[in-house]
């Protein structure tokens, strides 16, 4: 006996059809690279993706090619992401901030026919242009006039393209398994490595991101993306917005705190997110000017851990509810949400801010769990340390051609790479990456819970913490720091304030100052650069120890 519901294949076009047809005058602005705000409105948007997608397959695109996109977040990327999606093509998001060869391996690897770009990476482009042979053309997202000179071949404008299309255009179809994203991890050890997602994962994940417990979308939602559509699959944002009737508000390329500011405020955002270094620089802004958010009631905060300042500052400053939120690109990149349980409303504050502080719970759709070496599952008593590996409909089952190899384990689960723990309540807490995890002594010890603590200091602008060999303990933690501006801050100090803040032997065998950490194109700490920089870094007392 088979059941007796309509068949209908999940795909992403469904979500601007949607949009276009129940939220038809929702708006879409845009900062465009030249400074200027844009508006439009669903139903121009849906228009003016039919006319890419006409276009492209003037160019020669159909079903399966990859198309790149290396852009900021406008009117004119998202329009680009459905177009292509729009005749069976695969979105490839570029993310500028990597490294020149990375992106040629990545273009090469991904056999991008077609790089659709800004303006603003014209020259990224032109200076690997010589290894990227494959690539058929670049559309520049500018109109006539804006048009600049380049030595690239077969260039066209994106608004020429359009205006030479009608519009008049019936999606493709494909099948909901169908690929339709792409997206490649930031390549902190080795080549990067890509996520293929599908229609049905883009179209699971939307309704997940939408449910009430993690993003809660509205259609009276204004609802500002600053994390960039080359980072991690935009969260989902693309997708979700549209989906809930939202109107979108896009940052561009200026990621100021002044200009975040303005957008928040003009276009009265209820509903923002973005990794901790923008909000950082939102903080300081709003201190120094004195600035309120009046219409901004929710802000999730991802890609890194948020320092628990970041989040009484947003909740008790500003009455700004804030979730933490972690995931990763093989996850779409949706992995847990740190949105409240019954009860918890009525805790007190700090109490609460112990909660938030963690990266939370797995929403409907996630299975998560922490191992052992061995694979053996740990109990969840927010104490034992453990492999977090998790599976689901919109996570990664095998990087694009085979990388990596066999990436999932008996169970079909897949190894996230991070040392957590998950406690009674189901919230995680990321206590590492696996190869960042300092081990002293046979026992793990949480860098990243050191560097929360250290960045609460009203004289750090940020820390890093790395294990150093140590004789005996095998490693001890080193604390790395940089001072905010004037800020007269002593080893001596930092030790003093991380007293009774972490256990005594967590306490870091030593403090040094630098004027610079390295970060990753996605912004993380770069621990293996740190760990290369102070390979010979002998802590005090380290020969007491060994004698």
């Amino acid at each position: 006996m088979f059941g007796s519901m309509q068949n209908v294949p999940l795909l992403v076009n469904g979500i601007l059809d949607y949009a276009n047809i129940n939220h038809n005058e929702r708006e879409i602005v845009s900062r465009l690279v030249n400074g200027t705000i844009h508006r439009e409105t669903y139903g121009q948007a849906h228009l003016r993706a039919r006319k890419l997608a006409q276009a492209l397959q003037a160019l020669g695109c159909g079903k399966g090619d990859v198309i790149a996109t290396l852009a900021w977040n406008t009117h004119r990327h998202l329009e680009s992401w459905y177009g292509i999606a729009g005749i069976g093509a695969i979105y490839h998001t570029l993310n500028p901030r990597l490294f020149a060869e990375q992106l040629s391996y990545i273009i090469n690897h991904a056999d991008d026919k077609f790089i659709i770009l800004d303006t603003t990476f014209l020259p990224l482009m032109e200076g690997i242009a010589d290894e990227i042979k494959n690539v058929k053309g670049f559309i520049v997202l500018a109109d006539a006039g804006e048009m600049p000179d380049t030595s690239l071949q077969n260039v066209y404008c994106y608004e020429d393209l359009l205006d030479a299309q009608s519009g008049d255009f019936n999606w493709v179809d494909v099948d909901e398994n169908a690929p339709c994203g792409m997206c490649y991890t930031s390549g902190t050890t080795g080549n990067p490595k890509g996520v293929c997602y599908t229609h049905r994962s883009n179209v699971l994940h939307t309704l997940v991101a939408n449910s009430a417990d993690v993003f809660a979308l509205r259609s009276i939602d204004n609802v500002m993306p600053v994390v960039p559509m080359f980072h991690a699959n935009a969260w989902g944002l693309v997708f979700a917005a549209p989906a809930a009737g939202s109107k979108i508000v896009n940052p561009g390329p200026n990621m100021d705190g002044a200009s975040i500011y303005q957008l928040l405020t003009e276009e009265k955002v209820s509903f923002t997110a973005a990794v901790p270094t923008v909000w950082l620089m939102l903080l300081q802004y709003l201190e120094a000017n004195k600035g309120k958010l009046p219409d901004l009631e929710r802000v999730s905060i991802g890609g890194s851990a948020v320092p628990r300042v970041m989040l009484e500052k947003f909740e008790r400053d500003y009455d700004v509810s804030v979730n933490h939120l972690w995931g990763m690109t093989e996850l779409s990149p949706m992995g847990t949400i740190a949105q409240f349980k019954s009860g918890m409303e009525e805790m007190s504050f700090d109490q609460q801010m112990d909660i938030k502080v963690k990266q939370g719970r797995a929403p409907y759709l996630v299975e998560m769990k922490i191992t052992d070496d061995d694979g053996k599952e740990l109990p969840r008593d927010g104490k034992a340390f453990g492999h977090l590996v998790v599976k689901g409909p919109f996570i990664v089952g095998e990087y694009i051609k085979g990388d990596g190899g066999e990436i999932l384990d008996e169970q079909g689960f897949f190894d996230t790479g991070d040392v957590a723990t998950i406690d009674e309540m189901g919230f995680m807490q990321i206590t590492d990456r696996a190869k960042d995890v300092i081990k002293s002594g046979g026992e793990w010890i949480s860098s990243i819970e050191i560097e929360n603590i250290a960045v609460g200091h009203e004289g750090v602008a940020e820390a890093a913490v790395i294990g150093v060999v140590h004789p005996k303990w095998d490693e001890r933690p080193l604390l790395i720091i940089i001072k905010n501006d004037g800020a007269d801050v002593s080893k001596e100090d930092m030790l003093k304030y991380l007293e009774g803040k972490i256990a005594k032997w967590w306490m870091p065998d030593d403090v040094v100052f630098v004027d610079e950490i390295p970060h990753t194109a996605t912004g993380k700490i770069q621990k293996l650069i740190l760990r290369q920089q102070f390979a010979d870094y002998t802590l005090p007392n380290t020969k007491q120890a060994a004698e």
